[in-house]
């Protein structure tokens, strides 16, 4: 049976579909997403779903599943009316002399849950079924007791993040050192058409090719797949995207 993971929506969207430009702009001065283009989290076993929805109560978390758990843990999560999203992609492996297409895990044992801080705190510390979860920490923090607080990332981020991934496209990386990431510029960027539409970052060249690097602040890089310079708009210099 296939893991548990969050459903996504596949194929080409339209160009400039989850992205709003103000008159008269150029480019768009900021990128908003529709909530249609978040996929449900789902459990495959109970069919059970969690729709995603701005909550200024909620904020992204990073958690850390030990012993390859991070779907049981989505599981749990799902069931509990938690919003969670496990960042996956399609990859070849050889089974008994066949190539077989499976999904894998773009960040090994990491899930990304929006939940209050309460809730999350609960889930860490106060749930035997869940004793194999930790907090990914803020390194480049301290709190008031001195201690490293746990990882946060803002919604921006997050969906571009989920829009950049969740087609689950064999050729997205997970930026690591050895991938040598070259940036052209330091200009921000949108992907106007392709399975990549509306995702922006920062154009570079990895392994040959022409990618867009997206940004998940203290934690990492992703990047997409080889786009055309034809598919790219430079966004004006006012964009924010907080």
């Amino acid at each position: 049976m296939m893991s548990t993971y969050v459903a996504c929506i596949i194929g080409k969207m339209s160009t400039l579909s989850n992205v709003e430009a103000l008159e008269g702009e150029q480019g768009p001065s900021s990128v908003k997403f529709t909530l249609d283009s978040i996929p449900e989290a789902k459990n495959s076993k109970t069919g059970v779903s969690v729709r995603y929805a701005h909550d200024p109560n909620k904020n992204w978390y990073v958690f850390r599943a030990s012993y390859g758990r991070v779907d049981k843990a989505c599981d749990y999560l799902v069931n509990d009316g938690t919003f969670t999203y496990i960042a996956k992609r399609h990859s070849e492996r050889v089974v008994n002399g066949k190539r077989k297409k499976i999904l894998r895990a773009l960040i090994p044992n990491i899930l990304f849950v929006y939940t209050t801080p309460e809730k999350a705190e609960r889930y860490i510390k106060y749930t035997p079924d869940l004793n194999y979860l930790s907090y990914y920490y803020n390194h480049f923090e301290k709190n008031e007791q001195q201690k490293n607080p746990p990882l946060t990332i803002s919604c921006a981020e997050m969906e571009n993040f989920i829009l950049a991934t969740c087609n689950m496209n064999e050729h997205i990386l997970f930026v690591k050192p050895y991938h040598k990431c070259h940036y052209k510029n330091g200009d921000m960027v949108i992907i106007k058409e392709g399975p990549f539409t509306g995702v922006y970052g920062r154009v570079a060249r990895i392994s040959g090719q022409q990618r867009v690097i997206v940004t998940l602040s203290q934690f990492g890089l992703i990047s997409t797949a080889y786009i055309p310079t034809a598919f790219i708009e430079r966004l004006n210099t006012n964009f924010n995207k907080t």
